[in-house]
């Protein structure tokens, strides 16, 4: 019996929680932990005990909050997919899919799930990107069918779509109130690096100065729920 017990536990597929938020977390554990397919092997809410938890643990998949307080759950997606390429996984946000949906893909994650989706929606995710799919809503699946379909992208070249990982992530920071200097510090480049970002986001999106970045990218910020 004790042989055949190992044996099933060997079979689950292990899952690796990234979110900055305790209550989501332990929602999450306990979903997960409820199927026969699936076990949390860890769990935490920033980018650095992350990386400790992979190596700790060897996940098979990674859920990550692509908003893990002011550092971006995107730049540790890119970073797991290229460290660890074997890991599947999952990009989970409260945040506009048509904004972040494309980049987490191509950043490497397998999926993008909302977290308005009811529970069930957490483990057929879980299912598609272990069984070689990938999981997205019937909405964004649209929005790409119509970008493949016009063979370009739809959005405008002022639009927020139009700026790098990079760009957004500063972007949103002086959304939240940083200032140069300390946007240089949270994402630890120079501040001349800052700068040239901010020349390239006030080209791409039409602002004048930084004064109009900066009371458009809080204007986004409120509107994502990201202040």
């Amino acid at each position: 019996m004790a042989e055949q017990k190992t044996a099933t536990m060997k079979k689950k597929s292990k899952v690796l929680i990234v979110d900055d938020h305790p209550l989501v977390r332990q929602g999450l554990i306990q979903l997960i932990n409820q199927e026969s397919d699936f076990v949390v092997c860890g769990d935490t809410g920033d980018i650095p005990s992350a990386k400790e938890a992979i190596a700790a643990q060897y996940p098979d998949i990674a859920i990550i909050d692509i908003a893990l307080g002011q550092a971006s759950g995107i730049r540790l997606i890119e970073e797991i997919s290229h460290e660890h390429p074997e890991i599947l996984i999952i990009a989970l946000s409260m945040h506009d899919e048509s904004v972040y949906g494309e980049r987490c893909l191509k950043a490497g994650a397998r999926g993008y799930l909302m977290k308005q989706e009811e529970p069930e929606e957490v483990i057929a995710a879980l299912k598609k990107v272990t069984s070689g799919e990938v999981y997205i809503s019937e909405n964004l699946r649209d929005m790409f069918l119509n970008k493949f379909i016009n063979k370009k992208f739809q959005t405008p070249s002022s639009s927020i779509s139009s700026l790098s990982n990079r760009e957004l992530e500063v972007f949103q920071l002086f959304g939240q109130g940083l200032k140069t200097q300390q946007i240089a510090t949270e994402l630890n480049l120079s501040v001349k690096t800052i700068e040239t970002h901010i020349e390239h986001i006030k080209r791409k999106m039409n602002f004048k100065n930084l004064h109009e970045l900066t009371t458009n990218a809080i204007r986004w910020a409120v509107s994502q729920n990201i202040m």
